[in-house]
């Protein structure tokens, strides 16, 4: 259908707008978005590329009807508004087919704005690593002291049957991406939400397709400092430099620290990190104790804790939430145990990242080798997925990330523009590469002993080879 521009357009875009269509709404950040404007009861339907669980499920559970594919007869129902996912590109039919008719389209990040965050407390959280897990523990820990924030999370929550939701306080928390908008919008998504509180855990370069360099994306993350109110807050580790870097090109926002004497600081008790005294300006706030490992997850609490304080939760009541908190999947998810060798599924797919967790699960393992008398191993298996990765921007990198396992196990796709044999021999541990994935996965089992320890590392699904390395291993 044919949209004329006319002067009841603004008043029909505010005003009278029923129906939604989401274009790629099986994205996690689409998905919670339907599931947001189906809560504030528009009609929603959407189509992707493809529609497949758990998404589809979540959706199709909220009453949202999905689509598959990308054909124009999607629009024969005549949404009053079309919400266009970032993977969305000119030269796609149902694109090009909204620009010819002139049907009105917005952004998801525009539309959140509009929505729902303009009238809210936002906390977001933002970083090259660590996004959804610190939100995550942020959003539980408003939880647990009965403030029913609202919440869009890039991961599923595993205190929450769902990642997105309206909440009942002011409080809203937003896993803040500085990945672009949409096609029309080459801007980060986070200068969309508007924060008062803001968390920046990190900055490396990353999403090598569509920055240039590390400055870039400083320059975006500037863009959203710019945004913060005077009565806000910032909140980053003092160790970061390129944070301090892009905060020096002008701050005109109150700003706390962790990693810093005035600031907030954690002592480990435990060496893998499932344990540990948290201290704010030298002042002791209480001891964590959780099931999870790992520096970096340190860090992540220690941010969502200070966050929680801006908003008023005190110390001691978030410290007593995280004992509670379940990470994210895919944050060292356990997959399985078979024959006494573990396998877990992890996010990290940037040089940082892998080196954070496997240097978590180091020390976690040899914790429990001290225990229990025994010799297992850190068998790590990565899956260079990324686009970054794949452009073999970080493969200089890569050697040095891996050197906490014992044993490197890596997929070669055929989409990776460089030589992922060249780290057999630059690897400090014993490296295999393989082309094939099922070549990979006898390999690995051949390789695993009882105690051992498989992480696997992917930003994507890896061909589920967690299950077919427990298969293999049964079968071993």
């Amino acid at each position: 259908m044919f949209h004329p521009i006319s002067a009841n357009f603004l008043y029909t875009m505010t005003n009278k707008i029923q129906h939604l269509h989401i274009l790629g709404i099986c994205g996690t950040f689409m998905g919670g978005i339907a599931a947001l404007a189906k809560e504030l009861g528009f009609r929603v339907t959407g189509c992707d590329a493809h529609v497949y669980p758990p998404m589809s499920t979540q959706l199709e559970q909220l009453g949202i009807e999905l689509k598959s594919g990308y054909k124009t007869a999607h629009f024969n129902d005549e949404p009053d508004l079309v919400i266009v996912g970032n993977a969305m590109s000119r030269g796609n039919v149902m694109v090009e087919y909204m620009l010819d008719r002139n049907i009105p389209y917005i952004s998801g990040p525009q539309w959140l704005l509009e929505n729902v965050l303009k009238d809210r407390w936002v906390l977001a959280v933002s970083g090259t690593h660590g996004k959804t897990t610190t939100s995550s523990m942020l959003t539980w820990i408003l939880e647990y002291a009965h403030l029913s924030p609202g919440f869009l999370i890039g991961g599923v929550p595993q205190n929450f049957s769902c990642s997105a939701r309206l909440g009942n306080a002011p409080f809203f928390v937003i896993e803040a991406d500085e990945y672009d908008t949409a096609f029309f919008d080459k801007r980060s998504k986070f200068v969309h939400y508007r924060p008062r509180t803001l968390v920046i855990n990190n900055l490396e370069f990353d999403h090598g397709d569509i920055f240039d360099d590390l400055s870039d994306i400083q320059r975006q993350f500037h863009h959203l400092i710019r945004m913060v109110p005077s009565n806000g807050l910032i909140l980053s580790p003092k160790n970061e430099l390129a944070i301090n870097d892009t905060l020096t090109m002008g701050c005109w926002t109150p700003t706390e620290h962790s990693a810093c004497d005035q600031g907030w600081q954690a002592k480990k008790l435990i060496a893998d990190g499932s344990e540990f005294t948290v201290t704010f300006k030298g002042e002791e706030q209480g001891v964590v104790k959780w099931p999870l490992i790992g520096d970096f997850n340190i860090e992540n609490a220690l941010m969502a804790i200070a966050a929680a304080r801006h908003v008023g939760v005190p110390s001691y009541i978030a410290i007593e939430a995280l004992a509670q908190f379940v990470n994210s999947k895919r944050r060292f998810e356990l997959r399985g145990v078979v024959n006494d060798i573990s396998v877990y599924d992890d996010f990290a797919h940037h040089p940082t990242a892998i080196a954070k967790t496997l240097a978590g699960v180091r020390a976690k393992v040899d914790n429990q080798n001290l225990k229990n008398a025994q010799q297992g191993r850190v068998l790590a298996v990565l899956e260079p997925r990324s686009n970054t990765m794949k452009s073999g921007v970080h493969k200089a990198a890569l050697p040095l990330s891996l050197a906490q396992a014992d044993q490197v196990f890596i997929f070669q796709d055929d989409n990776i523009k460089w030589s992922v044999s060249d780290l057999i021999e630059t690897c400090q541990p014993p490296c295999f590469v393989e082309k094939n994935i099922d070549d990979l996965v006898v390999k690995i089992a051949e390789q695993s002993n009882v105690g051992d320890t498989i992480v696997v590392m992917s930003n994507g699904s890896f061909a589920n080879i967690h299950e077919k390395i427990l298969t293999a291993i049964n079968l071993n």
